[in-house]
């Protein structure tokens, strides 16, 4: 294209953009994401806050897929429908899929229940049997009914969070299976909260502005005179201590001052360490686990015990609301996907890959998808087949009429060399 018809047709957001854009409404705005989900207080304002974090990015890595199965139950292949699009790639405008899954994490984790709810879709949800979906909202319940359930979610249009009344068999609900351990009102985090809003009240009431002394003064005081002359020498000192620069004021000789603003001896952050421990202890959480330095089994044995229990509850949600029996009949599945290579290092790799093509377990472009190389174009390589071992009456890979005359040379020259030494022996005799 010349250049000039280039410069033409090319496009810049800033410089093509109509001169009433500025002025023209857009609808209500915010400062922040309003579609964010907003943590309790008495969740934001601790340590609960990062557990909640790291739970949450953790179930984030485990994707969902819309798949079909054979008789078997077996994955045979990938279902190419609006609902695996909004799973896969844009679960609404404004979330992607990672998003939306640690968005969906949080709101289990912080109100013990989340609801996804199908926001746009092909027909009323609640009088058609099979429909598409096309996006998706995290939602969380606000009142339980009998066959409805009344839902907080982000309405989109009108950009603030909206209170639906919805039938519960139109939407997945997913409790919290670790509901005994975070949302009981006497569970162990809740306890962990209790106790770290009595050290936070502690800490406060030590490091206020407070000078907390007593002044002994000279003289009894009993009658009113001399509480009223008590009184005054605070006050005293007091306008001496607002008055002076660095907080200096004077006394008479036989006055005596008491400090007591020394930090109170209490067990509370021992208890708040003891069940911080054990709140980790129960969700798996070691803290090679929080640092980054956990072994490949100890992570195994944190997905199984921690991880996978979540993934499940929003599976079974999400197959009993959006696939239903009549597509479950059919083998259509909601499935989840986790790189089983993630944790592998480097220096197992090259074993894992002789051993999964050996054994031909994988292909060896399924494998170099793994390793983010781009698959090779030889047509063997997305063949499962062993190349140690004998292709189609060959050896190795080698034609079978390579080999036959690889033989016949083989045994040719050792009838030769036979001759050669009988032809010898005969000589000297």
């Amino acid at each position: 294209m010349p250049i000039g018809d280039r410069m033409k047709a090319v496009w810049n957001t800033f410089r093509n953009r109509p001169q009433y854009e500025d002025t023209r409404p857009l609808g209500p705005s915010n400062t922040y994401r309003p579609d964010r989900t907003r943590m309790m207080l008495y969740n934001e304002r601790t340590i609960v806050t990062s557990i909640y974090n790291r739970l949450s990015m953790d179930f984030a890595d485990v994707e969902y897929r819309h798949i079909k199965t054979d008789d078997q139950g077996r994955f045979s292949e990938l279902v190419r429908s609006n609902l695996n699009y909004a799973l896969t790639l844009e679960p609404n405008i404004d979330q992607g899929p990672r998003s939306f899954r640690q968005d969906l994490a949080m709101t289990m984790f912080d109100k013990g229940c989340a609801v996804i709810v199908p926001v746009d879709t092909s027909e009323d949800p609640e009088k058609a049997d099979s429909l598409e979906i096309y996006t998706l909202r995290v939602g969380a319940p606000v009142q339980w009914y009998k066959d409805k359930i009344k839902v907080s979610v982000y309405n989109e249009d009108r950009q603030e969070r909206q209170e639906i009344i919805v039938d519960k068999r139109t939407v997945a609900i997913v409790e919290n299976p670790l509901y005994a351990i975070m949302n009981e009102p006497n569970s162990t985090l809740q306890r962990l909260n209790h106790k770290l809003a009595l050290l936070d009240t502690t800490d406060d009431r030590n490091s206020s502005g407070k000078l907390d002394i007593i002044i002994q003064l000279p003289y009894t005081i009993k009658s009113e005179a001399r509480r009223q002359q008590a009184e005054q020498r605070r006050n005293d000192i007091e306008f001496q201590l607002k008055g002076s620069q660095y907080g200096i004021a004077y006394t008479d000789a036989t006055e005596k001052i008491v400090q007591l603003n020394r930090p109170a001896e209490n067990n509370l952050l021992k208890q708040v360490e003891y069940l911080t421990a054990t709140l980790h202890t129960q969700l798996g959480l070691t803290p090679e686990i929080i640092n980054g330095t956990a072994t490949e089994e100890a992570m195994l044995n944190y997905y199984a015990r921690t991880i996978e229990p979540l993934v499940l509850a929003v599976v079974e949600a999400m197959q009993r609301s959006f696939i239903g029996r009549t597509k479950t009949a059919k083998g259509e599945r909601i499935d989840y996907y986790r790189d089983p290579f993630k944790l592998v290092p480097l220096s197992q790799l090259a074993e894992l890959a002789d051993s999964f093509t050996r054994n031909e377990i994988l292909s060896s472009n399924e494998f170099r998808g793994i390793l983010g190389f781009r698959p090779s174009d030889d047509p063997k390589a997305d063949e499962l087949r062993n190349s140690n071992m004998p292709q189609e009456g060959g050896s190795g890979g080698v034609p079978p009429e390579a080999v036959t005359q690889l033989l016949d040379e083989m045994m040719d020259g050792i009838a030769n060399d036979v001759d050669r030494i009988v032809g010898g022996q005969g000589e000297q005799n």
